[in-house]
């Protein structure tokens, strides 16, 4: 009960559309300001967006949890129809990239996941093998190595699942959440900044 109150203060914090959605707003005076400017050469279509935009709007959607949202961009010098169209495709692209980067982060993952259990596997097989060629006259040498292949083989089998239990869902969470950012719907508003 409690959570829940703590979650309606939270969502209270913003404005509501009129078809209840949440307004993320970010204000500001110019679309360039919304831009890195690492490049001043580049067209601004073409640079990424600020990296500090960026991780706002992560915040604020991860906040929202699973509240329907919009962007608002309040802006003291709108742009003209072709800016915004380059904005809104500037946003869609910027999250869309960082989509593919995190499934990238998710692959290595994968990939990490499936050489584990190759190895796991393998050492599990070949400590079988050792395990009943031994007879109670063994050197305790050969029953410890014996052992210890048993106990490498399991570690990395479950190192390779705690991939699919531990590791991925995050990956698989924010991939969700990069993406509801990049097909949100953006709203234009000319406002006096300061």
């Amino acid at each position: 009960m409690r959570q829940g109150l703590m979650r309606q203060n939270l969502l209270n914090r913003y404005e509501r559309s009129e078809d209840g959605r949440v307004i993320v707003d970010v204000t500001t005076t110019q679309i360039e300001d919304l831009y890195n400017d690492f490049d001043k050469n580049t067209p601004f279509a073409r640079r990424d967006l600020d990296p500090e935009l960026g991780e706002y709007l992560i915040d604020c959607v991860r906040e929202l949890r699973r509240a329907p949202f919009l962007i608002r961009f309040s802006l003291a010098r709108p742009p003209d129809a072709q800016g915004w169209s380059r904005v809104c495709q500037s946003v869609a692209g910027y999250f869309l990239y960082l989509v593919d980067k995190e499934r990238e982060k998710v692959l290595r993952l994968f990939r990490r996941s499936a050489i584990l259990s190759g190895i796991g596997i393998s050492i599990l097989f070949l400590s079988v093998t050792v395990n009943q060629g031994l007879d109670s006259d063994s050197p305790v040498v050969v029953k410890v190595i014996a052992e210890g292949l048993t106990v490498a083989a399991w570690v990395s089998l479950w190192e390779a699942f705690a991939v699919f239990l531990v590791e991925w869902p995050p990956h698989r969470k924010h991939i969700r959440l990069l993406e509801r950012i990049a097909t949100a719907g953006l709203r234009l508003r000319a406002q006096a900044v300061g």
